[in-house]
């Protein structure tokens, strides 16, 4: 199985393949692809003005026509386009770089149509405001059908994503239907948390995810014996560090091992592997609120895991692409031969037999999906059929 390829470069296409996995329509895609594929040619950096008209173009579509819809009482086929126009617009916004013309426009017009659409679609999904030291931390919760106290996740974000897009990954639908609970996480460094209140990445993510779990503890639906962490490509290295710094997650799973981030800015300077988005050095220093380039590598230096993993002492799952070309693979096993003190750790490596081979399953995300909400209702007391 290999990522859908309409562009000659990987990071266009990665854009795509996040729509497709995200509930994206594929003729509306191929129509906003196809007056731009002469754009992509000189890399993924240039063009991208043209990429985001066009993709807000058909957000600006949709909106219209949910109004239409909205206009006659058809509240659920007005929510169905506005979840689309708001992924489009999303998508759109990530591929700009840091303070190009219309990205604060095109990221609020996403939110408030995203908003719109869980209000009239009844969507199982509440936004909240998670207290942090500075500011707050904004997340999605879905909550597990049933009375009683029910076991939850809290997901996080990579480098480049945002709580919207953890939650049309589909792993809170997953987890919800095994009888847990999911709280997607903008934390410092991502989605609204950096563009609205301007809170760069805290590599020490126990200090953020800690906060996270003293407010899952107030809330009267929640286990507070029961809360598993995960984390996606970036959330990838965030969560390990967090369930080892913080005793009160019962479990934990990554969706890509990245082990050693510090190291993978090494490689990128030196043009190994991809970059997952457009004005790649431009993002990191605004997410890390750093000057320069010297100052986001002094800012990053700790995000490293080795020497950290035997403080886990709770079931642990690593998962990873084969095919992985933003993260190396070795990284999937340094994080697993480092968890010497879990009681139960395990090792799932997508191959072409199955698909998800790609950097957190870009190409597939319905294995990583299952395996991951499987995992957490196995060890969170949840239920698996």
């Amino acid at each position: 199985m290999a990522l859908f390829e309409y562009f000659p470069n990987y990071i266009w296409n990665l854009s795509v393949a996040i729509a497709m996995e995200s509930g994206g329509r594929i003729g509306e895609i191929v129509d906003m692809c196809q007056p731009i594929k002469d754009a992509a040619a000189n890399g993924g950096d240039a063009g991208t003005p043209q990429f985001m008209q066009a993709w807000a173009a058909m957000g600006a579509k949709l909106l219209e026509l949910a109004a239409e819809d909205e206009a006659k009482g058809r509240a659920f086929s007005a929510s169905n386009k506005l979840e689309r126009a708001a992924l489009y617009l999303f998508v759109a916004e990530r591929m700009q770089g840091h303070g190009a013309p219309g990205r604060k426009e095109t990221y609020a017009k996403a939110r408030d149509a995203f908003d719109r659409s869980t209000a009239l679609g009844k969507i199982n999904r509440d936004r909240v405001e998670i207290p942090l030291a500075n500011g707050t931390m904004p997340a999605l919760f879905t909550r597990a059908p049933g009375d009683g106290p029910k076991p939850v996740v809290v997901y996080c974000n990579g480098l480049d994503s945002c709580k919207e897009l953890l939650y049309w990954s589909g792993l809170p639908e997953a987890l919800a239907r095994r009888g847990v609970s999911t709280l997607c996480v903008d934390q410092p460094g991502a989605g609204e948390t950096l563009r609205l209140q301007n809170l760069p990445v805290d590599p020490h993510s126990e200090s953020w995810a800690s906060k996270a779990v003293d407010w899952l503890e107030q809330q009267s639906d929640v286990d507070p014996k029961r809360i598993g962490m995960t984390g996606i490509s970036l959330g990838g290295h965030f969560a390990p560090r967090a369930v080892a710094y913080e005793p009160r997650f019962a479990s934990g799973a990554v969706w890509g091992a990245n082990h050693n981030w510090r190291e993978v800015q090494d490689k990128r300077m030196a043009r190994e592997g991809e970059n997952p988005v457009p004005h790649y050095w431009a993002h990191v220093h605004w997410a890390f609120g750093a000057s320069d380039q010297d100052d986001f590598l002094a800012k990053s230096q700790d995000m490293n895991l080795n020497g950290h993993m035997d403080r886990i002492k709770v079931p642990f799952l690593v998962t990873h692409g084969a095919n992985d070309r933003q993260i190396s693979l070795s990284y999937a096993d340094d994080l697993y031969d480092q968890l010497v003190n879990s009681p139960r750790r395990e090792k799932v490596i997508f191959t072409a037999r199955e698909g998800g081979v790609e950097h957190v399953g870009a190409d597939n995300m319905s294995y990583g999906r299952d395996l991951i909400a499987d995992w957490f209702a196995e060890t969170l007391d949840g239920v698996t059929g």
